[in-house]
């Protein structure tokens, strides 16, 4: 175990929100829509009829529980899966049609849970072989994340667990995405690896200009750090609306997610 990812905090200790809170205008355009989407992999069909909306400059979490249709939303998104009807338009074009990397040319970038880093270039070859011109470089992922600078000059296959999610976080940034997807950004990390994880999407999500879709176990954590948040159940979208609405209706969070404390 590294000296990033020593437990010395509890995920109750954690910080449940951002200082300040900033969401978009009302008015703000939809980036991304999914309209009816039925999908899958293979013959079988996870999302039935999904309707979902992300806007410009705006954080949404997709909460839900285990098995629902979270990280299969993301990967139809991406493209990933078996796209059987339904729209899915980014930017007001449809996408449905590309493959992912198309996808990723157009915009889109994906953090997987794998994380899936090159494990044979280093920290640095890591972030550059993607880059694409615009706002983020490799100094600005290290200033986001001290510990891959750190770290820069090391295999991919020589990084801890957050070390690499870091790295994966730090390149899909560098391939200045308008809209990103983190699929449970922080499952399976320290607990001080967490608050790292989460302090970096504080940032990014503070600093407007890129929209997130955050799908995330830890529902606490996720909806003090978005705008809108989605309930997923059966493949299908049961509740939507303000993230900070949610996380105060303990009766829907119990009806919703099944859990109680």
């Amino acid at each position: 175990m590294t000296a990033c990812e020593r437990p010395i905090l509890a995920l109750d200790t954690l910080a449940p929100a951002p200082r300040s809170v900033r969401a978009p205008a009302p008015q703000a355009p939809v980036l991304l829509e999914l309209r009816g989407v039925n999908a899958g992999y293979g013959a079988s069909r996870v999302l039935h009829g999904l309707n979902l909306k992300v806007h410009k400059g705006e954080t949404l979490v997709v909460v839900g529980r285990n098995g629902v249709g979270k990280t299969t939303l993301v990967e139809t998104i991406i493209g990933l899966t078996d796209h059987h009807s339904g729209d899915i338009v980014f930017d007001g074009k449809p996408v449905q049609q590309m493959v992912p990397h198309q996808r990723n040319r157009a915009g889109i970038a994906w953090v997987p849970q794998q994380r899936e880093v090159f494990p044979s270039l280093t920290v640095d070859e890591n972030l550059n072989v993607v880059r694409r011109p615009g706002e983020w470089n490799a100094e600005r992922v290290y200033a986001l994340f001290p510990r891959l600078n750190e770290r820069r000059g090391n295999y991919g296959d020589q990084l801890s667990g957050g070390e690499q999610q870091m790295l994966a976080m730090g390149r899909a940034l560098m391939t200045n995405p308008r809209l990103l997807l983190l699929d449970e950004p922080v499952e399976g990390l320290a607990p001080i690896v967490v608050e790292q994880m989460l302090n970096a999407i504080d940032q990014m999500r503070l600093a407007g200009g890129m929209s997130i879709l955050l799908v995330e176990q830890k529902y606490e954590l996720a909806l003090a750090r978005s705008d809108r948040c989605v309930v997923i159940d059966h493949g299908s979208v049961v509740h939507e609306g303000p993230s900070a609405e949610l996380l105060r209706d303990q009766a829907l969070i119990d009806r919703y997610l099944g859990l109680a404390h």
